[in-house]
């Protein structure tokens, strides 16, 4: 039943974006629109396809994903020593909630001038901007996990002797996973837009830039087929992280535990 119903829920998405595409290429060839304001499909897929073989989209692509990577894996880790330290000690409890009601609604770009005299322009200030965005969602939501964990549980891991750090890692952590993979997702999204508004500030780092740096040069040259290009591979990304990337990791941990 569940798999009838999610082949109709992907028709349905297909469908709408076949007639997206369809009306896009409409009004592309049809409405009497300039190719500079609004290109055909084809000529969006030939510029993709060009900036992949012959330019530089392949490494920028690369290099984004490198650094929202190391990001995302930095906030992970300082989350899960936030939250377990905020579950030990109430002084350090106000401390992660009073830092969390800061930075969490803080936009990360609006840090940019700090983070440039802290960090420079170079790796670190992207990496920091992803840490800034990712850390807080993902704390929050441990944090939530952690509270929700069955007293019972604890109870059984005091009466098996096993020490603070093995309840913490071993039940509260592992308990908590899919408040983990949660807090996650959203990090992603939110670390993916800063990543991509913070190359287009900075302009090229590392030896050619990310996909944000491709999108801005593109629209410095007035180059619309390449523009549309870059922020059609910056959804497509997204989307198969949220869609099929996180959602592969939930079948086969939370999914497949509570099935069991």
């Amino acid at each position: 039943m569940k798999t009838v119903k999610k082949n109709k829920e992907r028709l349905v998405i297909l469908f709408w974006v076949f007639v997206l595409l369809a009306a896009w290429e409409l009004a592309a060839t049809a409405g009497g629109v300039s190719p500079l304001l609004l290109p055909t499909i084809g000529d969006v897929a030939a510029t993709l396809a060009d900036s992949f073989l012959h330019g530089d989209l392949a490494y920028q692509l690369y290099y984004s994903l490198r650094v929202i990577f190391i990001g995302i894996v930095i906030a992970i880790f300082a989350a899960i020593l936030l939250a377990l330290a905020a579950q030990r000690s109430m002084l350090a409890s106000g401390l992660v909630n009073v830092l969390s009601a800061i930075g969490h609604p803080l936009p990360a770009l609006a840090l940019l001038p700090l983070i440039i005299v802290w960090f420079g322009t170079g790796d670190a200030s992207i990496i920091a901007i992803i840490v800034h965005s990712a850390l807080w969602p993902v704390l929050l939501n441990l944090n939530s996990g952690f509270q929700a964990v069955p007293q019972i549980y604890l109870d059984v891991g005091r009466n098996l002797e096993l020490s603070p750090l093995e309840i913490a890692f071993e039940i509260k952590l592992k308990a908590s996973l899919p408040y983990l993979i949660s807090g996650v997702k959203i990090a992603f999204a939110r670390s993916w837009r800063a990543l991509i508004g913070a190359e287009m500030v900075f302009g090229a780092i590392g030896t050619k830039g990310g996909i944000g740096w491709y999108i801005f040069k593109q629209r410095t040259f007035m180059n619309t087929p390449g523009l549309l290009a870059g922020i059609l591979v910056v959804i497509l990304i997204g989307l198969l992280i949220e869609r099929v990337l996180f959602d592969w990791i939930e079948k086969r941990t939370v999914l497949k535990w509570t099935s069991n």
